[in-house]
């Protein structure tokens, strides 16, 4: 039987929350995020957003029909939030992404309804289909399947939530917008210089240049995030 909680020393370093008093915390459910870029919904509610102070009052909303993400219905307080996913409450009309603070951890940033309706998503697999169409494979687990377009793996696409549509697309080159999403300069965000097969070379907001796995490398934009992720 899988255990719906976590002890909190063992809980991801990506996870704002307080390590010592209570013993344990929600663990999330198997979903689209893997555990580090991902957190409980009902954390996030607790913890980031103060709209509850008990796991009896998250449940409360849920079952009320009061919280969207990525503007589907979750009931489940277990349902595990990640990274750039868009957190909706109703009663408030007040919209949130979750994102990177200065240190690493994930954070709820409020952002408006306009941009509420969008959300990036980086291309980790590309499937070809019957009949020549291609599926693309995102980092939050979507599945989108296109007649056309020339897609790279790395590559980030900009999509309508929660009709999948994609409006826009980034690639991994130079120029492009890119925030790290692992690695020891994880939350770190800036310009790409030089896009190799393996490394990338950035320039920070800082000014300065630094080399990261290509793989840590999540494109937000051209030269500048097209979405509010700071």
């Amino acid at each position: 039987m899988v255990k719906s909680h976590l002890k909190r020393f063992i809980t991801p370093t990506t996870w704002k929350i307080k390590r010592k008093g209570v013993k344990f915390i929600a663990r999330p459910n198997p979903g689209a995020h893997p555990r580090s870029l991902s957190i409980p919904l009902s954390v996030v509610m607790k913890n980031m957003l103060k709209c509850a102070k008990t796991t009896r009052e998250v449940k409360k909303l849920l079952k009320s029909n009061e919280i969207l993400v990525d503007g589907r219905r979750v009931e489940e307080h277990c349902f595990p939030v990640g990274l750039m996913d868009v957190v909706s409450l109703k009663p408030s009309n007040e919209h949130y992404r979750v994102v990177f603070d200065e240190k690493g951890r994930l954070a709820a940033l409020k952002i408006d309804a306009k941009e509420a309706k969008l959300k990036i998503s980086r291309v980790r697999k590309k499937t070809l289909l019957k009949g020549g169409k291609m599926q693309l494979n995102l980092s939050d687990s979507r599945n989108i399947t296109i007649d056309k377009g020339d897609y790279k793996l790395g590559d980030s696409v900009v999509i309508e939530i929660p009709s999948q549509k994609i409006v826009n697309q980034f690639r991994l080159e130079k120029g492009a917008s890119i925030l790290l999403i692992a690695g020891k300069h994880i939350a770190d965000s800036g310009i790409v210089e030089k896009a190799g097969a393996y490394v990338i070379i950035y320039k920070n907001e800082k000014g300065e240049t630094k080399t990261t796995s290509r793989k840590y490398a999540f494109v937000t934009g051209k030269e500048k995030p097209a979405l509010k992720i700071k």
